[in-house]
């Protein structure tokens, strides 16, 4: 079947790309270097034509909540309207385990919009709630850090490797609608504080990892339900030590 990639090119993208390709799928990755623009429109209606099913992976730019918004907003309105005119059947969309109990920060009230219109685009969807990426833990020690120190939340941390988000992605999308939200996260759930800490470590950064259990996820106040899946979570196979092993780990 032809699949359109949106954010094709990009780290989760070009994954699941190669994942349905090798699988025999006549794959489009789509993005605004290849001159298809979910924002503006561009191009949309053309990389469409023919397409069973489209995964949207773009994101937003910014985390700042106008700029979060005005892009899904945009790029919502923009592509459901190409998808309703190519007769696409299945709209396969990521999204973040927890958004819904992160609605203090502005971005994830703009994903929360989102998976609204999702559900009300008329579109058969299924949503893929992911845990935050392995390779996203770097980012994250980086947000946190004080000088020398790195002032790390210790609520509960179950991180997914971007390998394992695109092997998700690649069977969903060939999989039946859902019309509902799955949720996918990593073998291994423990304090946010102590995953950063093993990075650090495995790249010899010489930083103190400080545990406080009131530091914040960028602006979001965590516990320990805020970032993890409910029981029935697809768990990814790739544990955090042996991808900070891999080339992947290294900054």
């Amino acid at each position: 079947m032809k699949i359109v990639v949106i954010g094709g090119t990009g780290l989760i993208g070009s994954k699941t790309v190669e994942r349905l390709r090798k699988k025999g799928h006549d794959v489009l990755p789509a993005s605004p270097n290849s001159g298809v623009n979910t924002v503006t429109g561009e191009g949309l209606n053309k990389a469409l034509a023919g397409a069973e099913v489209v995964i949207d992976l773009a994101n937003s730019p910014s985390f700042e909540e106008k700029a979060a918004m005005d892009f899904f907003e945009a790029a919502g309105r923009n592509l459901f309207a190409a998808e309703k005119m190519a007769g696409v059947r299945h709209h396969v969309a990521l999204s973040v385990v927890g958004t819904d109990r992160m609605q203090s920060m502005g971005y994830f009230r703009a994903k929360l919009r989102q998976e609204e219109h999702i559900r009300n685009s008329g579109i058969h969807y299924t949503i893929v709630h992911a845990t935050q990426f392995f390779e996203f833990v770097g980012a994250i020690a980086q947000s946190a850090t004080e000088g020398t120190n790195v002032r790390v939340p210790t609520g509960a941390f179950q991180p997914i490797a971007a390998d394992n988000v695109a092997d998700a992605m690649a069977d969903v999308a060939v999989s039946e609608p859902l019309n509902g939200m799955i949720e996918i996260a990593g073998p291994e759930r423990g304090p946010m504080n102590e995953f950063v800490a093993r990075y650090l470590k495995a790249n010899n950064d010489p930083r103190t990892i400080i545990a406080d259990p009131y530091a914040r996820y960028f602006e979001v106040e965590i516990d320990q339900h805020t970032l993890v899946p409910d029981t029935d979570a697809r768990l990814g196979g790739i544990r955090f030590d042996d991808w900070l092993k891999s080339p992947a780990a290294r900054r």
